[in-house]
Parts: structure tokens; sequence; C-alpha cells
């Protein structure tokens, strides 16, 4: 489909003033060449929208059965698009600006057994070195709710054998750095790894803890298909994510009586609202069994 003048300009705008990558780019024309073929019903053409107008395409997307992550992401495309018009004077009022975003649905919470856990964590074969790395990376997740990208973040002086923790750094580095204990099994596997897996697979001069066949810092993308591999291997039958490795951290602490504002703080939440939804699975769940067993329900 071939862009209107303006639509053609603000793809420009993007590419030289904000440098935009290839695949922001081409998500914005993929999103305004969908908008505009609409545009074409309305009676001012694109440039001429109303409020009216712009609500009626927001509806137009719900129907047709777009997520409402696909919806809000489509209508961000087409408030950055009539912000630019505004910004170059090309119309006077935007018309997007009384237009909100669908809220989400809440995703029910994912939450292993202990019994699932043990199951999953017995999975690498510890007499192989990449077995062994494995092993160490799933109880050190487990074993301090860390956020994946918080896991491959590790460096080797961030862990101290001797009085059996690890310093985590969160997105804000020094900011949201705290101190996580480790359970025996977990510190016995970065031992065992560190002496036997890690010198043979690290590179000379890398510090990252966890390292990828290549010797260099794992990725991300490497973490999920190793969890990935031994989540099916297990044959466990939930879906299995790093964070569902965090929400069962989590949760089984606060099953066990742990204080959710120390489990707050394990987790480097800078609200307690966002640990308090662990409680609340908790209290469900205890609903659920309620009303499952008590005979006259």
């Amino acid at each position: 489909m071939t862009h209107t003048k303006s639509v053609d300009e603000f793809i420009i705008y993007l590419s030289k003033s904000k440098n935009a990558s290839q695949n922001t780019l081409a998500a914005y024309e993929r999103d305004l060449a969908s908008f505009e073929e609409y545009a074409e019903g309305f009676e001012g053409g694109i440039e001429g929208a109303t409020n009216e107008d712009i609500a009626s395409y927001k509806k137009y997307l719900n129907k047709k059965g777009f997520s409402c992550s696909s919806v809000s992401r489509a209508m961000s495309s087409v408030r950055s698009y009539y912000k630019y018009l505004l910004q170059m004077g090309i119309i006077k009022d935007n018309p997007t600006k009384d237009i909100k975003n669908d809220k989400p649905e809440k995703k029910a919470l994912e939450v292993l057994t202990a019994d699932e856990i043990s199951l999953l964590l017995d999975q690498p074969d510890t007499s192989d070195i990449k077995g062994m790395r494995d092993k160490a990376m799933l109880e050190t997740m487990y074993a301090t709710g860390m956020k994946v990208t918080e896991l491959i973040s590790l460096s080797v002086s961030d862990v101290n054998l001797q009085l059996g923790f690890i310093i985590c750094h969160g997105e804000e580095a020094l900011k949201n750095e705290r101190t996580v204990y480790l359970y025996p099994t977990a510190l016995n596997a970065i031992k065992d790894y560190l002496a036997s897996s890690r010198v043979v697979l690290a590179n000379d001069g890398e510090d990252a803890l966890f390292v990828n066949i290549g010797g260099a810092r794992m990725t991300r993308q490497g973490f999920w298909k190793i969890l990935k591999k031994y989540a099916e291997q297990a044959g466990i039958q939930k879906t299995i994510t790093p964070h569902t490795i965090r929400h069962s951290f989590a949760t089984h602490l606060l099953e066990n009586g742990a204080d959710i504002k120390e489990i707050k703080e394990i987790l480097g939440h800078t609200d307690i609202a966002s640990t308090q939804i662990y409680a609340n699975y908790i209290k469900s769940k205890m609903k659920d069994s309620y009303l499952k067993f008590l005979p006259r329900t």
C-alpha cells in the first residue's frame, strides 16, 4: 500500500531524528498501513480525523479479535503519528488525546508445587559439565527468586561461598542491590560448578558467573532454551518460564511462614503491592480447596 505523504514523512522522521531500528520502523509501517486503510472512510481524511474517528478505529480492532496488547500497540503507533502532526503544525488538535488503552486481563499466576520444583531442579545431569552449570543456574534462580536478567548479570565476585550468600544487582544497579542467602543444595551446586565446570567452559578474563558453551556470559535466550529443555524433560504440564520459578519461590516462602515484607526485599520489589499478589494467590487457593472438599458445598 502507498502511504499518504504525512505518513511517509513520519516514518522518515522516526528513522532520521529518532534513530528507530528497522524492526521498529516496520512495525509502525504495518500499524499505520492498517489505519490508513480504515481512515479512507473518515469524512476529513486521515489528517482531519476526529476523536470519534479514532475511537471507532479502536472499536474496529477490538471487534476483529485483536488481543488487548495488540490493540494497545496499534493505538500507540496512531498516537505517535498524530503527536508528530501536531508538532509539525499540520493539525491543531490531537484527536487521540482522550483515547485510553483497555486494561489487560490479569493472567492467572502460574506456580509450581514443591514436588514439581524438585522434579525440575533434578533434571540436569551433573556428571556433565553443562549439566553441572545448568543445575547451578536453576538452583540459584529458585534459591533467590531472581529475574533471568539478574541471574545472567551475576559475576563470580557476587558469590560469597564462605558465608553462603549472593549479591543480586537489580535494574537500577546499586540502588536495588540486595543480598540473598543460599540454601545448602544451591550453594553446593555453585561450588561444584565453579570447581569443575566453569573452569573448563569460561574464556580467559570472563567475569560472568554463568557462561555459555562458547565461554562468554550466558544470554537470556540461552537460559530460556535450557529451561524449556528441562521443563519438557520433566513432563510438567504447566507453562514454565523464568518468572514461574520466581513466582514459585515467593509463594513457597509465604506458604511456609516467611514475612511478606522480607519477601518484598528479597525480590527487590519497590512496592508491597507487587508482593501482595502471592498472598492473594494463596488465599484464592485456600478458597478453592474449601469449596472442593467441604461436603455440603
